[in-house]
């Protein structure tokens, strides 16, 4: 009997860990989408949660072309300036959110120091390990 409630037990245990664990998943995911932004003056790309400067011009997916410099072409012939912590998903619309708050990331290369990751990894420029800050 008391075998059964320890078994119980742990089982709940385990399925609350499970549902934590996926959503700490969740939550790094969203944080992370692919875009690009300004951040300190410079245009950064954002691609499967690995953060770098940009270093060729983007179109995105609504046909809108990103430069390096900041410069902004939408479809219709208007164009923008990105302004320090403006991001831009892959489909071509802006983020709802100012991304000022975005941090650089936990991980970075020792090669490529501007390349930066919230997980471990590689480098996309030198498939080196992404180390941790210290």
């Amino acid at each position: 009997m008391i075998f059964a409630k320890m078994t119980v037990l742990v089982m709940m245990l385990l399925m609350v860990n499970a549902i934590n664990t996926n959503a700490q998943t969740h939550k790094t995911t969203a944080a992370t989408k692919d875009c690009c932004m300004m951040k300190d003056g410079k245009m950064m790309v954002t691609k499967n949660g690995i953060t770098m400067p940009m270093e060729k011009d983007m179109v995105m997916k609504n046909g809108t072309t990103c430069k390096t410099n900041g410069d902004c072409k939408m479809k219709n012939g208007k164009t923008m300036k990105m302004k320090d912590g403006d991001c831009m998903e892959m489909s071509g619309k802006m983020c709802a959110k100012n991304m000022k708050h975005m941090t650089t990331g936990a991980y970075s290369c020792p090669m490529h120091p501007e390349v930066t990751s919230a997980k471990t990894g590689k480098c996309p420029k030198c498939n080196m390990a992404l180390v941790k800050k210290s």
